[in-house]
């Protein structure tokens, strides 16, 4: 199990000191395949400090291409999140029944065929997991088309009974952000703008993350498919704010130790994204008062910024 713990380490470090680092754990809890908790900790996050430093170093790409690309993978796996169960169900031909995704167009199910509904060809959370695992394995070119589609289907400009015509709705989850629905074209338009520079600058070859990378999206999609979880369950709603806040802090964490802007990036297009939906629909919002929650959304950006300078100042 310590090799595990290890596997947060650059592939770099990992055949430099890996096996020192093994010998060192062994020798100080003999017997134990796994060191206690606070250690564990402490080795997680010299690992990630390890492999921000890593990345920054690497010098074939510029930082601001790295951040639009980590800005795309966090666009699509936010127009992803409303429709988890959508896609498990449609996936694997499993009726939610009551706990189906709020459509119009709810489905190619028979059970979703009435009197006022057609029948969906596909379901719209396709198009953003395609883009996802497209910009994971650095597939520009298929990346571009499926976030030119998911603009397509939320114009309107697909037709209704190709995606469906409405999109999730409800309240925000704890007034921390309106429902980002398909018809949200903020969302979609920096996603194909963000994907449309990645294919343009063609010198520097994206990176291409290992399919590692995807586990946690796989894992929600069972989560959510399985246990019906739509995003206006509460439950949903505050597992999307602990992965929301621990993003947040993961993005300053990072830029502290690697002294980067490139987590800015993404930072700043998820606070565009929020706060355009709750400027546009207020009434979504539901616990906190707007000013707070702009406020909150906007602080990380300078913060982040602050924090790589000073970083940057210290190493010079």
């Amino acid at each position: 199990m310590n090799r595990f713990l290890l596997a947060a380490y650059p592939k770099d470090y990992r055949d430099r000191q890996g096996e020192e680092v093994l010998g060192c754990l062994s020798e100080a809890y003999p017997g134990r395949s796994w060191p206690p908790p606070r250690e564990a900790l402490a080795l997680l996050r010299a690992g990630a400090t390890a492999r921000a430093r890593a990345a920054c170093e690497n010098t074939s790409r510029p930082w601001w291409l790295e951040g639009v690309h980590l800005t795309a993978l966090v666009l699509a796996a936010l127009a992803l999140v409303p429709y988890l169960q959508d896609v498990w169900h449609w996936a694997l031909r499993i009726d939610p029944a009551d706990h189906s995704v709020g459509f119009h167009h709810a489905g190619w199910f028979p059970w979703a065929q009435s009197a006022e509904t057609q029948t969906r060809f596909l379901p719209y959370g396709l198009l953003p997991l395609i883009c996802l695992v497209a910009l994971v394995r650095g597939l520009r070119w298929i990346a571009l088309p499926a976030s030119a589609a998911m603009l397509m289907a939320g114009s309107g400009i697909a037709g209704s009974t190709l995606f469906g015509d409405e999109g999730v709705m409800g309240v925000g989850y704890y007034g921390l952000g309106a429902p980002l629905r398909s018809d949200d074209l903020v969302l979609s338009g920096l996603l194909l703008l963000a994907c449309t520079v990645l294919a343009v600058h063609r010198p520097s070859p994206l990176r291409r993350r290992s399919y590692g990378w995807l586990v946690p999206a796989a894992a929600a999609l069972f989560v959510a498919g399985s246990l019906h979880f739509t995003s206006t369950d509460p439950r949903f709603q505050l597992g999307q704010f602990a992965v929301e806040a621990a993003a947040l802090t993961a993005a300053w964490a990072l830029t502290a130790a690697a002294g980067d802007y490139r987590w800015l990036v993404p930072v700043a297009a998820f606070a565009v994204v929020r706060g355009e939906a709750i400027v546009n629909q207020p009434y979504l919002a539901d616990s906190l008062p707007g000013n707070t929650v702009l406020l909150c959304l906007v602080l990380p950006i300078p913060l982040l910024a602050v924090t790589a300078q000073r970083r940057r100042k210290r190493t010079t």
